[in-house]
């Protein structure tokens, strides 16, 4: 049989690295399939296109190969786009098969017909359409290098002729990768250490960008008696092992990071790309080092900003540095962070909140009988936020959220591609009920892939983030209530190990039989409603829209629920 022009693309693809494309089968798509069943790659059935995106995007980061997702014409390709976008914001490395129409069919609005260069172009950092056989190789490759090089999705686009058509006798194109050392010229770091050696205190802010490079920051925060501040994507590289921690600033922070940020000198920020405003030093230098030249200076002015690997900029950048002998302002954010994180630990136990489920105290739970090196995924809203702030980081665990893109949905999803990547590790789900509603088909995909993925449900019966930003507008809760079925009843019913907890008296016993179980297990578990997200310090806006929200509730009939969030969240 003559090699098809499929058979190049899949060949090209292995060669590049991907061990796994995750997807759904049909027309347009089915010689691409035919060639990946002869090929080594492992190919993924979904039940939703999107959830095969979110799969790829948490596999192509934590390993930081090239992993590939692939859909039929119009709707099949169509589904990818929110994944997509989270993928591509989140630097994954992936490559979407987006098979399309024959070529004689295409310009007709034709049945299926979607214009792909136009829907994906904005979301990818490659987008374009094979045309015929004798750019099959070189397109491929390209996609495959900008994926890989540029860190993001790169679309490439088949039609159903041309992935079915003889190959042609191409150049012998090959994907070819470089890793160069990248940091800033000798002037450029001389001039960032006569900021910091003359910059009084100063506080670092890391943020994603120092993954891998903890022993270097660390040196610097010595050498520069600096609290170490980090973004919510920052807590895989600086939370683990680190004397110098004060916690996340931000909405989602804590008061001694908020403050060791907002009261500093001087400012180093490392691979941090922190998007408010609010939350920056209005009157200190800034010094930003990042490795993508487009994050300096877009979030807030900087004194100086610089392109640089955080490791390899580090290192060079340490020797220049003065030792900063006085350290009363670190330990001062230290000594707070330790203090708040102390006084987290009491609120969460049971029988503060009213005999009910506290979400902080279920996430406590997990935190401490989950396996040392588990992979958390977590739902966009208040799961997050208890992820972030409740289970502990310690250098073999990760954590994996929509930080960038907020979506809803990707907890459940993303955790199928972590499970297929590291099967013999533990892997769980920290869902919302809203989000896990949304693409709860994929239970399907778990069990058919025989996935020991862990899923825990933080029923609150509401879109509790939203809800909690209404409130913060002086609204009265609008359309955020959900009538949900016994989660854990759904799971056995599609054939996972499930159950349901309503009791905070029997949690702990669930939450460890759960963890146990061998294959895949759903804990639905029935949370408090009014527990809040509670910021580091509270400003005048939102302080209003809560005042208006409890004469609004009360003037509704709702005085019961205003005395509830009082007690759950004022102990």
């Amino acid at each position: 049989m003559s090699k098809k022009v499929s058979d190049v693309i899949i060949e090209i693809l292995q060669s590049a690295g991907v061990k796994r494309c995750y997807g759904i089968v049909g027309d347009t798509l089915n010689r691409v399939v035919e060639s990946i069943e002869q090929s080594e790659i492992e190919w993924v059935s979904m039940r939703h296109e999107e959830a095969g995106a979110f799969a790829a995007s948490a596999e192509a980061q934590l390993s930081g190969e090239l992993v590939a997702c692939a859909g039929s014409c119009g709707p099949g390709s169509l589904h990818f786009i929110n994944g997509i976008y989270e993928a591509n914001r989140n630097r994954a490395p992936i490559v979407l098969i987006a098979s399309q129409l024959a070529r004689q069919d295409l310009g007709f609005q034709s049945t299926q017909e979607v214009d792909f260069k136009r829907v994906y172009g904005e979301c990818s950092v490659y987008c374009d359409m094979i045309l015929n056989p004798e750019q099959a190789r070189r397109k491929t490759v390209a996609a495959c290098q900008a994926a890989l090089a540029k860190q993001g999705v790169a679309v490439l686009i088949v039609p159903a002729d041309v992935s079915s058509a003889a190959a042609a006798n191409e150049l012998p194109y090959s994907v070819t990768i470089s890793a160069p050392l990248i940091r800033p010229n000798d002037n450029e770091l001389d001039q960032i250490a006569a900021i910091l050696n003359k910059g009084g205190n100063v506080t670092i802010y890391g943020g994603s960008g120092c993954m891998g490079a903890q022993d270097e920051v660390m040196a610097v925060a010595a050498k520069l008696a600096a609290p170490i501040a980090r973004t919510s994507r920052g807590k895989d590289a600086l939370e683990p092992h680190n004397p110098y921690d004060v916690g996340m600033t931000g909405v989602l922070g804590i008061e001694s990071g908020y403050r060791a940020v907002l009261e500093c000198d001087t400012l180093l920020m490392l691979g941090a790309d922190f998007a408010w405003s609010q939350f920056y030093p209005s009157h200190a230098k800034i010094v930003q080092i990042d490795i993508d030249p487009l994050h300096l200076g877009r979030r807030h002015p900087v004194t100086k900003g610089v392109v640089g690997d955080i490791k390899e900029t580090l290192a060079a950048l340490l020797p220049r540095l003065k030792q900063h002998d006085n350290t009363t302002f670190r330990d001062t954010f230290v000594t707070l962070y330790k203090s708040k994180v102390q006084s987290t630990v009491e609120k969460v136990q049971p029988g503060k909140h009213g005999g009910g489920i506290a979400g902080i105290y279920l996430a406590s739970l997990i935190d401490q009988y989950a396996a040392e090196d588990t992979l958390f995924s977590a739902d966009d809203g208040t799961a997050a936020v208890w992820a972030l702030q409740h289970i502990r980081a310690n250098g073999k665990r990760r954590f994996f959220s929509s930080l960038l893109h907020g979506t809803m949905a990707a907890g459940m999803a993303s955790a199928i591609g972590l499970q297929k990547r590291c099967p013999d590790r533990q892997v769980v789900a920290l869902c919302g009920d809203g989000g896990f509603g949304m693409l709860m088909g994929d239970l399907m995909t778990i069990v058919q892939e025989n996935l020991p993925i862990k899923l825990v449900v933080f029923n609150n019966g509401k879109l509790g983030f939203v809800e909690i930003e209404q409130k913060a507008e002086g609204m009265v809760d609008t359309y955020t209530h959900l009538k949900n079925p016994d989660f854990g009843q759904v799971a056995e019913v599609v054939g996972l190990w499930g159950s349901k907890v309503e009791k905070v008296e029997e949690l702990e016993q669930s939450v460890t039989t759960w963890l146990a179980q061998p294959g895949p297990a759903l804990l639905d578990v029935m949370v408090n409603p009014m527990e809040l997200v509670m910021p580091p310090f509270i400003a005048m806006e939102p302080a209003i829209g809560m005042a208006l929200y409890t004469a609004k509730a009360v003037l509704h009939g709702k005085g019961g629920d205003v005395w509830e969030m009082v007690r759950e969240n004022f102990p």
